[in-house]
């Protein structure tokens, strides 16, 4: 928030007045006009109640907004400054998909959008349940089919859920095999949740190391790109270099979702090659490192197939 805004008065608000006002802060920002009814619309509000949060607005930012009689809305001055913080991707999936979680019942973007269908959508009967359980740490029984033994039941303690870019996981501990183990939902039925069912303290995420271990990664242009200025400006790099961070237990599914080179010698070729992986060493001892574009162990094999992505 910048000094022109009331510090003290925004400081002030309920936590229902923040809200209404960050949408009108949003809409003033990224639709360039505002009327009562898009307050309205968005939170049940009468019009009085409307005119009585635009005037709170232009209490806190006064030099953001300005009247036009015309068509009876508001508009962002030249001066507007942002009153509230609005990360690109909560905004981005506001505009491309609206706000809330209510009963809504059909999704509409606030401007014309395209992206991609999402193929690999878990279905509610079964995310439900898995949330529940994370959420009041408790363990599921359900029915799971894997790659390697088909069908059969299991009971898991979930802990995170996970988007790989291309589909959701959990990260939970099996009891079957006594480890951690990523299962992916599309392939889970009949997901109960074990009220009653006491979890164990090795079962618990800070026993799951592959989670806890933390990677640094560097990514640099890929040398066969003739304009790493361009790369350097699509992924905002400082200096050359993104330095991302990931989990042991995810970092391969993000440098694949990614398309990063992991080979040592920057041998992949193709124009999804747009990032090399500087040090593909950084990945060593990662369970999804075999996951990584043209990582190879050190030891001079790919890693086998480890707990987790044999789930897969």
């Amino acid at each position: 928030m910048t000094s022109g805004h009331n510090h003290e008065l925004l400081s002030s608000l309920s936590r229902a007045q923040a809200e209404r006002l960050a949408h009108i802060d949003f809409w003033l920002y990224f639709m360039g006009e505002l009327g009562r009814a898009d307050i309205t619309a968005r939170f049940g509000t009468a019009p009085a109640g409307a005119t009585r949060d635009i005037a709170l607005y232009k209490e806190i930012a006064p030099s953001n907004i300005n009247f036009h009689a015309s068509g009876k809305t508001y508009r962002p001055s030249a001066a507007f400054q942002p009153v509230f913080d609005h990360p690109p991707e909560r905004a981005l999936t506001a505009l491309a998909k609206g706000f809330g979680e209510g009963i809504t019942l059909v999704q509409q973007s606030l401007v014309r959008c395209d992206f991609p269908v999402a193929l690999g959508l878990p279905r509610v009967d079964v995310l439900a349940p898995l949330t529940r359980a994370i959420h009041r740490q408790l363990p599921v029984r359900m029915s799971y089919c894997s790659n390697t033994s088909g069908i059969s039941e299991r009971i898991v303690v979930p802990f995170a859920l996970v988007d790989t870019g291309l589909r959701w996981h959990i990260r939970a501990f099996d009891r079957k095999s006594r480890s951690f183990r990523d299962f992916v939902l599309t392939r889970m039925s009949d997901v109960e949740v074990l009220e009653g069912d006491e979890v164990r303290s090795t079962e618990s995420p800070e026993h799951d190391a592959q989670w806890s271990r933390v990677i640094e990664l560097e990514l640099v242009p890929h040398p066969a790109r003739g304009r790493p200025e361009v790369v350097q400006m699509d992924y905002g790099m400082e200096a050359g270099v993104l330095r991302v961070r990931a989990r042991g237990a995810t970092a391969g599914y993000m440098l694949r979702r990614w398309s990063v080179d992991c080979s040592g010698d920057h041998r992949l070729v193709g124009p999804e090659y747009a990032l090399w992986l500087r040090d593909p060493l950084s990945l060593y001892g990662a369970e999804t490192a075999l996951l990584a574009p043209g990582y190879k162990d050190p030891r001079g094999a790919l890693p086998s197939a480890s707990p987790s992505t044999a789930q897969k």
